[in-house]
Protein backbone atom coordinates (compact mmCIF):
# COMPACT_ATOMS: atom_id res chain seq x y z
CA UNK A 1 0.00 0.00 0.00
CA UNK A 2 0.99 3.88 -1.18
CA UNK A 3 1.31 6.50 1.83
CA UNK A 4 0.81 9.40 -0.82
CA UNK A 5 -3.14 10.24 -1.27
CA UNK A 6 -4.36 7.75 1.68
CA UNK A 7 -6.73 8.53 4.62
CA UNK A 8 -5.40 7.77 7.54
CA UNK A 9 -6.41 7.18 11.09
CA UNK A 10 -3.81 7.37 13.97
CA UNK A 11 -5.13 6.17 17.68
CA UNK A 12 -2.87 7.59 19.99
CA UNK A 13 -1.57 10.45 17.75
CA UNK A 14 -0.81 13.29 20.33
CA UNK A 15 2.72 12.40 21.21
CA UNK A 16 5.28 9.79 21.17
CA UNK A 17 5.52 6.74 18.08
CA UNK A 18 1.33 7.90 17.14
CA UNK A 19 2.34 11.85 16.68
CA UNK A 20 6.05 10.37 14.70
CA UNK A 21 3.67 8.76 12.40
CA UNK A 22 1.22 11.36 11.58
CA UNK A 23 4.35 13.59 11.02
CA UNK A 24 5.73 11.11 9.24
CA UNK A 25 2.35 10.39 6.78
CA UNK A 26 2.49 14.21 6.10
CA UNK A 27 5.67 14.80 4.55
CA UNK A 28 4.60 11.40 2.59
CA UNK A 29 1.95 12.61 1.02
CA UNK A 30 -0.87 11.40 2.47
CA UNK A 31 -4.03 13.29 1.67
CA UNK A 32 -5.64 13.42 5.15
CA UNK A 33 -4.53 12.16 8.35
CA UNK A 34 -7.27 11.37 11.30
CA UNK A 35 -5.40 12.13 14.68
CA UNK A 36 -7.61 10.08 17.25
CA UNK A 37 -7.08 10.86 21.04
CA UNK A 38 -9.00 10.35 24.77
CA UNK A 39 -8.13 14.41 24.20
CA UNK A 40 -8.44 16.23 21.02
CA UNK A 41 -7.46 19.28 22.33
CA UNK A 42 -3.67 17.52 22.80
CA UNK A 43 -3.30 17.06 19.22
CA UNK A 44 -0.85 20.02 18.17
CA UNK A 45 -0.06 19.37 15.11
CA UNK A 46 -1.03 20.86 12.31
CA UNK A 47 -2.61 19.54 8.97
CA UNK A 48 -4.77 16.92 10.32
CA UNK A 49 -8.15 16.45 11.82
CA UNK A 50 -8.32 15.96 15.41
CA UNK A 51 -10.58 13.18 16.78
CA UNK A 52 -11.89 12.72 19.87
CA UNK A 53 -11.13 8.64 20.02
CA UNK A 54 -10.56 6.22 22.92
CA UNK A 55 -10.17 2.91 22.21
CA UNK A 56 -11.77 1.68 25.73
CA UNK A 57 -14.60 3.30 24.90
CA UNK A 58 -16.82 1.33 22.20
CA UNK A 59 -19.35 4.29 21.34
CA UNK A 60 -15.78 6.51 20.36
CA UNK A 61 -14.76 3.78 18.04
CA UNK A 62 -18.06 3.87 16.56
CA UNK A 63 -18.16 7.48 16.71
CA UNK A 64 -14.58 7.58 14.72
CA UNK A 65 -15.72 5.34 11.87
CA UNK A 66 -18.84 7.74 11.98
CA UNK A 67 -16.70 10.46 11.05
CA UNK A 68 -13.70 8.84 9.21
CA UNK A 69 -15.52 6.71 6.21
CA UNK A 70 -13.04 7.54 3.97
CA UNK A 71 -10.27 5.83 5.89
CA UNK A 72 -7.74 3.27 3.62
CA UNK A 73 -4.92 2.84 6.34
CA UNK A 74 -5.57 2.24 10.48
CA UNK A 75 -2.81 2.34 12.54
CA UNK A 76 -3.47 0.88 16.06
CA UNK A 77 -0.81 2.18 17.86
CA UNK A 78 -2.89 3.96 21.68
CA UNK A 79 -0.81 1.71 24.42
CA UNK A 80 -0.17 1.71 28.17
CA UNK A 81 2.33 -0.06 30.18
CA UNK A 82 3.21 -0.48 34.31
CA UNK A 83 6.09 -2.08 35.94
CA UNK A 84 5.42 -5.10 37.57
CA UNK A 85 5.41 -9.07 37.71
CA UNK A 86 1.90 -11.51 37.54
CA UNK A 87 2.83 -12.09 41.32
CA UNK A 88 2.17 -8.38 42.54
CA UNK A 89 -1.00 -8.05 44.12
CA UNK A 90 -2.84 -5.50 41.87
CA UNK A 91 -1.24 -7.62 38.88
CA UNK A 92 -4.73 -9.24 38.41
CA UNK A 93 -5.93 -5.54 38.38
CA UNK A 94 -3.27 -3.96 35.96
CA UNK A 95 -3.64 -6.92 33.13
CA UNK A 96 -7.38 -6.63 33.15
CA UNK A 97 -6.45 -2.53 32.14
CA UNK A 98 -3.69 -2.98 30.43
CA UNK A 99 -5.45 -5.55 27.93
CA UNK A 100 -8.59 -3.58 27.65
CA UNK A 101 -6.36 -1.22 25.53
CA UNK A 102 -3.54 -2.78 24.26
CA UNK A 103 -5.65 -6.00 23.02
CA UNK A 104 -9.13 -4.98 23.35
CA UNK A 105 -8.76 -1.73 22.02
CA UNK A 106 -7.32 -3.05 18.67
CA UNK A 107 -10.14 -5.77 18.61
CA UNK A 108 -12.39 -2.84 18.68
CA UNK A 109 -10.76 -0.75 15.86
CA UNK A 110 -10.66 -3.80 13.55
CA UNK A 111 -14.03 -4.73 13.82
CA UNK A 112 -15.68 -1.35 13.58
CA UNK A 113 -13.22 0.19 10.76
CA UNK A 114 -12.43 -3.52 8.52
CA UNK A 115 -16.59 -2.51 6.52
CA UNK A 116 -14.45 1.25 5.85
CA UNK A 117 -11.32 -0.66 4.77
CA UNK A 118 -13.12 -2.81 2.51
CA UNK A 119 -15.58 0.02 1.17
CA UNK A 120 -12.73 1.97 0.20
CA UNK A 121 -10.52 -0.73 -1.54
CA UNK A 122 -9.52 -2.62 1.20
CA UNK A 123 -6.58 -0.81 2.23
CA UNK A 124 -4.44 -1.82 5.52
CA UNK A 125 -4.16 -2.17 9.14
CA UNK A 126 -0.67 -1.46 10.88
CA UNK A 127 -0.52 -2.97 14.36
CA UNK A 128 2.35 -1.68 16.54
CA UNK A 129 3.40 -4.37 18.85
CA UNK A 130 6.64 -5.25 20.26
CA UNK A 131 9.71 -7.05 20.94
CA UNK A 132 7.98 -7.65 24.22
CA UNK A 133 5.46 -10.00 22.17
CA UNK A 134 8.22 -12.46 22.32
CA UNK A 135 9.84 -12.38 25.16
CA UNK A 136 8.72 -11.38 28.74
CA UNK A 137 11.54 -11.33 31.46
CA UNK A 138 8.42 -10.07 34.38
CA UNK A 139 9.43 -6.98 34.15
CA UNK A 140 6.57 -5.57 32.14
CA UNK A 141 4.74 -8.63 32.78
CA UNK A 142 1.02 -7.12 31.98
CA UNK A 143 1.96 -5.39 29.14
CA UNK A 144 4.08 -8.41 27.46
CA UNK A 145 1.22 -10.71 27.63
CA UNK A 146 -1.35 -8.04 26.29
CA UNK A 147 1.58 -7.29 22.95
CA UNK A 148 1.77 -11.03 22.66
CA UNK A 149 -2.11 -11.55 22.45
CA UNK A 150 -2.43 -8.66 19.83
CA UNK A 151 0.98 -10.48 18.02
CA UNK A 152 -1.82 -13.03 17.48
CA UNK A 153 -5.00 -11.08 17.03
CA UNK A 154 -3.04 -9.42 14.29
CA UNK A 155 -1.87 -13.13 12.90
CA UNK A 156 -5.46 -13.76 13.05
CA UNK A 157 -7.01 -10.75 11.11
CA UNK A 158 -4.17 -10.92 8.09
CA UNK A 159 -6.12 -14.17 7.71
CA UNK A 160 -9.74 -13.24 7.83
CA UNK A 161 -8.87 -9.91 5.92
CA UNK A 162 -7.54 -11.67 2.94
CA UNK A 163 -10.22 -11.79 1.02
CA UNK A 164 -11.04 -8.19 1.19
CA UNK A 165 -7.40 -7.63 0.34
CA UNK A 166 -6.64 -6.00 3.58
CA UNK A 167 -2.97 -5.59 4.09
CA UNK A 168 -2.33 -6.57 7.65
CA UNK A 169 1.24 -5.38 8.92
CA UNK A 170 2.71 -6.20 12.76
CA UNK A 171 5.50 -3.42 13.75
CA UNK A 172 7.41 -5.20 16.24
CA UNK A 173 10.21 -3.17 18.17
CA UNK A 174 12.73 -3.35 20.97
CA UNK A 175 12.75 0.21 23.84
CA UNK A 176 11.84 3.41 21.67
CA UNK A 177 12.90 6.77 23.25
CA UNK A 178 8.60 8.14 24.41
CA UNK A 179 7.39 8.87 27.31
CA UNK A 180 6.42 4.85 27.62
CA UNK A 181 10.06 4.53 28.30
CA UNK A 182 11.41 7.28 30.35
CA UNK A 183 13.16 6.36 33.30
CA UNK A 184 14.03 3.12 31.53
CA UNK A 185 17.86 2.37 31.10
CA UNK A 186 18.41 0.41 27.99
CA UNK A 187 19.65 1.18 24.43
CA UNK A 188 16.53 3.18 22.61
CA UNK A 189 15.50 3.96 18.83
CA UNK A 190 14.40 7.05 18.35
CA UNK A 191 10.31 6.87 17.20
CA UNK A 192 11.45 8.93 13.62
CA UNK A 193 13.32 5.83 12.98
CA UNK A 194 10.75 3.30 13.49
CA UNK A 195 7.95 4.79 11.73
CA UNK A 196 10.19 5.29 8.42
CA UNK A 197 11.19 1.76 8.77
CA UNK A 198 7.46 0.56 9.68
CA UNK A 199 5.63 2.94 6.53
CA UNK A 200 8.86 1.69 4.32
CA UNK A 201 7.61 -2.27 5.09
CA UNK A 202 3.90 -1.61 4.74
CA UNK A 203 4.91 0.27 0.76
CA UNK A 204 6.77 -2.82 0.30
CA UNK A 205 4.26 -4.62 0.76
CA UNK A 206 5.24 -6.63 4.25
CA UNK A 207 3.28 -8.32 6.54
CA UNK A 208 5.54 -7.84 9.57
CA UNK A 209 8.29 -5.40 10.35
CA UNK A 210 11.27 -6.22 12.84
CA UNK A 211 12.28 -2.26 13.38
CA UNK A 212 15.90 -2.88 14.90
CA UNK A 213 18.74 -5.17 14.78
CA UNK A 214 17.65 -6.47 18.72
CA UNK A 215 14.42 -6.93 17.68
CA UNK A 216 15.53 -8.77 14.65
CA UNK A 217 18.62 -10.81 16.97
CA UNK A 218 15.49 -11.67 19.15
CA UNK A 219 13.23 -13.62 15.61
CA UNK A 220 15.93 -15.13 14.90
CA UNK A 221 16.73 -16.81 18.00
CA UNK A 222 13.29 -18.15 19.19
CA UNK A 223 14.29 -21.23 16.86
CA UNK A 224 17.79 -21.74 18.25
CA UNK A 225 18.16 -24.73 20.40
CA UNK A 226 18.00 -22.26 23.56
CA UNK A 227 15.15 -20.05 22.47
CA UNK A 228 15.15 -16.80 23.05
CA UNK A 229 11.71 -16.08 24.83
CA UNK A 230 13.89 -18.48 27.73
CA UNK A 231 16.60 -16.72 30.27
CA UNK A 232 19.21 -17.17 29.10
CA UNK A 233 22.34 -19.10 30.71
CA UNK A 234 25.59 -17.72 31.66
Amino acid sequence: MKVENAVVLVTGANRGIGLAFVRELLARGASKVYAGARDPASVAQAGVQALKLDVNKPEDVAAAAAQAPDVTLVINNAGIAQPGGFLAPDSEDVARRIFETNFFGVLRMSQVFAPVLKANGGGALLNVLSIASWVNGGELAAYSASKSAAWSLTNALRNELAAQKTQVLGLHMAYVDTDLTRGLDAPKSSPEQIVQRALDGLESGLDEVLADELTQQVKRGMTAPRPSYLPQRA
